[in-house]
């Protein structure tokens, strides 16, 4: 279930890390910063109910979809008060449990924000559009995820494997030049006939986004 899980939000544009048990997952979610953890209820080593109230008690304060196939009430009521945020019981359908996904996602967004900024670059996180003045811009769902990435980390140069990791969601392998290739796609689009590019390589190092003095 988690592979299917994992290959159908990947499909919607998503990274995913996957923890085949309590105490890998509770780690990596303490040392990641999440936009959402989707937790089984019922693991290999421990209870979810237990790794939800662990992470709450070390200051995660990352949304939490729980997964069970327990109905009964009061282990739903277990699971929110443990701070689960939302509750899907099994089976599901895929669709439902998107749906949710995004849902959750949005609420994050309403607290930032929905529309990261840069100069007179715009990415609105609701509609996945860029806008650079006047000009608006389809992006696909890699392009989206790779702009974000950027938007999100300004002034910092970040490796060809640092990006790989988080819009990829796998490992660098060197002499590959997809990174390069979606790069260069996202400059014709948001760069092009600009007066200030945004996108800068570092040599030897990686990409750099934002003005450059």
């Amino acid at each position: 279930m988690a592979q299917a899980i994992q290959k159908g939000l990947q499909a919607n544009g998503y990274a995913v890390d996957v923890s085949h048990s309590g105490f890998e997952g509770e780690e990596k979610a303490v040392l990641e910063p999440y936009d959402l953890i989707i937790l089984d209820l019922m693991l290999p080593d421990r209870d979810g109910v237990d790794v939800c109230r662990n992470l709450r008690r070390r200051c995660v304060e990352t949304p939490v979809i729980m997964l069970t196939a327990l109905s009964g009430t009061d282990d739903k009521v277990a699971g929110l008060d443990a701070g689960a945020d939302d509750y899907l019981t099994k089976p599901f359908e895929f669709e439902e449990l998107l749906a949710r996904v995004r849902a959750m996602l949005r609420r994050g967004e309403a607290s930032e924000g929905r529309v990261l900024e840069c100069d007179d670059l715009k990415l609105d996180l609701y509609t996945r559009m860029a806008t650079r003045g006047e000009q608006e811009f389809e992006l696909s769902n890699k392009e989206f995820g790779l702009l974000e990435y950027l938007m999100r980390n300004p002034n910092r140069v970040l490796s060809r494997t640092q990006i790989t990791e988080k819009v990829w969601d796998m490992n660098y392998e060197p002499g590959s030049n997809v990174i390069d290739v979606y790069i260069s796609s996202l400059r014709k689009k948001i760069d092009r006939g600009y007066e200030r590019e945004l996108i800068h390589t570092i040599k030897g190092a990686g990409y750099r986004f934002g003005i450059m003095d």
